[in-house]
């Protein structure tokens, strides 16, 4: 049964098709749950948005529920110009506005998310750790000690950073599913409080 209708995740169907330099990225930072309400007030606008979900299941008292809920809580993608931004902003939904910077890195990085969603495959939560991040050991012989990260070992998985929200998403792989690249990774977005 489901606790909340799944919504769909972006408008429209050709999203990730719409060229940047006439449809640029922005992020809303809504207030308290309200990703959903905002992508359907985005909608009937033909604002184009992007609200990427998880289903979460659930038992209660013998029953089984599903829901769908934002892979980033608080947050909604969109594009537009200008007036499409003063347009969210104006629902009443958006606490603030972020402008991106980069607009071609966070494109490559929702697309690369999207792709990972249409696999099939569950996503899972993953702490945005990158090479020379500073981290605490929380189990284990060397429990209580902090470090620099110089490399991850493990289970093989592909993550997924989207720079902005500092967030990352892994699915895991077979080793022989993959193949190294080079990557370069710039920090980039500043937060934009414009009022409409």
């Amino acid at each position: 049964m489901p606790l909340l209708k799944r919504e769909p995740d972006l408008f429209p169907q050709d999203l990730f098709d719409l060229p940047v330099e006439r449809h640029p990225w922005w992020v809303a930072h809504v207030k308290s749950r309200q990703e959903k309400a905002l992508a359907r007030h985005l909608q009937p606008l033909g604002i184009p948005y992007y609200l990427p979900q998880r289903e979460q299941k659930i038992r209660r008292a013998g029953r089984n529920f599903v829901s769908y809920l934002p892979l980033f809580p608080g947050y909604l993608f969109f594009r537009g110009r200008d007036d499409d931004r003063r347009a969210a902003f104006r629902s009443n939904l958006a606490a603030q506005v972020i402008d991106v910077v980069d607009q071609p890195l966070l494109d490559a990085e929702l697309g690369r998310l999207r792709t990972l969603q249409e696999s099939g495959l569950p996503l899972v939560s993953h702490p945005y750790i990158e090479t020379g991040s500073a981290v605490s050991i929380t189990d284990g012989p060397f429990r209580g000690y902090s470090g620099i990260v110089v490399r991850a070992k493990g289970q093989l998985r592909i993550v997924v950073s989207i720079s902005m929200l500092r967030t990352s998403f892994a699915v895991e792989l077979d080793r022989e599913a993959v193949t190294p690249v080079a990557v370069r990774v710039e920090r980039f977005g500043r937060v934009s409080r414009r009022a409409a």
